[in-house]
């Protein structure tokens, strides 16, 4: 359910002229159980078209040809980023909307996990929907690992099973043989499909399916989804809009 405390006309007429993905997405706030605030219509158009690019970052990133391995074998272009301890940290004098957008541009240049997936996939999005002078600022001295993120990209982790499409679930699978199999972390994209790197696209019969085929030899302790979600503060990022 959407409630919009301080409505204005023009923002409301924009509402009404959705179509496409921004539409499904107003359709699930809106008949949801869960109660979604907003101050203003902007903050709502914000979240909305924030949502989209999150699951178009989410395609461009399964075309980039980026590899799914672990961090002992992952890898990052030498151009922008330093390999530490922790996880990649953001050369000096670097712009982080370079370093991100090189990610999907240059996707032979890496290889990691669906975490650190995750993670991109909503600084790319945050980056095509926020001035890139705030996402520079905001962003600088960026390390990227599994969930290291800075906190202004401000990720919210809430218990429950009602999905928003731009938001990113997980899929538990116990008796992973190998480690990087514990999981897939995937984007909820939609009319039932998920994005999760290193599966690909597919519902979630077909995520659990394929965490199904990764177990230890003789489990039958099935995958499954839990019922939690992370997602953006899409109000907070809203103020860095450039639009």
């Amino acid at each position: 359910m959407i409630i919009i405390r301080f409505p204005d006309a023009a923002g409301k007429q924009k509402l009404q002229n959705l179509s496409g993905k921004q539409r499904e997405i107003y359709d699930h706030l809106d008949q949801s159980l869960t109660l979604f605030e907003y101050d203003s219509t902007f903050q709502l158009l914000f979240e909305i078209s924030l949502r989209e690019q999150i699951i178009e970052a989410a395609l461009k990133l399964k075309e980039a040809s980026v590899a799914f391995t672990s961090f002992k074998y992952s890898k990052f272009n030498p151009i922008y980023w330093t390999k530490g301890p922790r996880g990649y940290l953001l050369n000096p004098n670097v712009r982080p909307s370079d370093a991100i957008a090189d990610i999907f541009e240059n996707g032979e240049e890496y290889g990691f996990e669906c975490s650190t997936a995750m993670v991109i996939i909503f600084y790319k999005a945050v980056l095509e929907s926020i001035r890139i002078t705030d996402f520079n600022y905001l962003f600088r001295g960026l390390l990227v690992w599994n969930w290291n993120y800075d906190p202004d990209l401000a990720i919210i982790t809430l218990e429950g099973s009602e999905f928003i499409p731009g938001d990113v679930v997980y899929f538990m699978n116990p008796d992973f043989e190998l480690p990087i199999w514990r999981g897939e972390n995937a984007v909820v994209l939609g009319k039932g499909l998920y994005y999760g790197h290193g599966i690909g696209i597919g519902t979630a019969d077909e995520m659990i399916e394929a965490l199904n085929t990764l177990r230890k030899k003789g489990s039958t302790t099935s995958a499954y989804m839990l019922k939690q979600h992370s997602r953006l503060n899409f109000k907070y990022l809203s103020q860095f809009s450039g639009r």
